[in-house]
């Protein structure tokens, strides 16, 4: 439900930021924008959270139709949620083109996470 709803609230604040330009074109961000830009800070952090989703859902969905164990599971959800909460919070707070930047470690954090998933799912269906 948490990562589901972060996705969401990112969805209304890249719009609403989108909408509150003096020119815009609905759907489109200017490629003149980059990281010092609000806007396209928003607008990366929910195409990012989009990017992204369906890699961890999917197998999490699939780990619940194998067996692997809930209470796994539940601290894998638990910790993707609130590393994808906190890239969220540093990318809308921290406008810098460096590389990596603080949003970057939450970042590798969720691949991490999904990179324990895969490997709980392999070991339950192999073993």
């Amino acid at each position: 439900m948490l990562i589901c709803l972060t996705v969401f609230i990112q969805n209304l604040v890249a719009a609403i930021a989108h909408r509150k330009q003096s020119q815009y074109v609905p759907g489109k961000v200017s490629e003149d924008l980059s990281h010092d830009s609000f806007v396209f800070r928003s607008h990366r952090t929910f195409h990012n959270s989009l990017e992204n989703i369906h890699q961890f859902t999917l197998p999490a969905i699939l780990s619940m139709f194998i067996g692997v164990s809930p209470l796994f599971l539940a601290i894998l959800c638990w910790v993707y949620a609130v590393s994808r909460l906190v890239h969220m919070w540093l990318y809308y707070g921290i406008a810098t083109e460096k590389n990596p930047s603080p949003r970057s470690y939450f970042f590798m954090l969720g691949v991490l996470v999904n990179i324990v998933l895969f490997g709980l799912i392999l070991s339950e269906l192999l073993f």
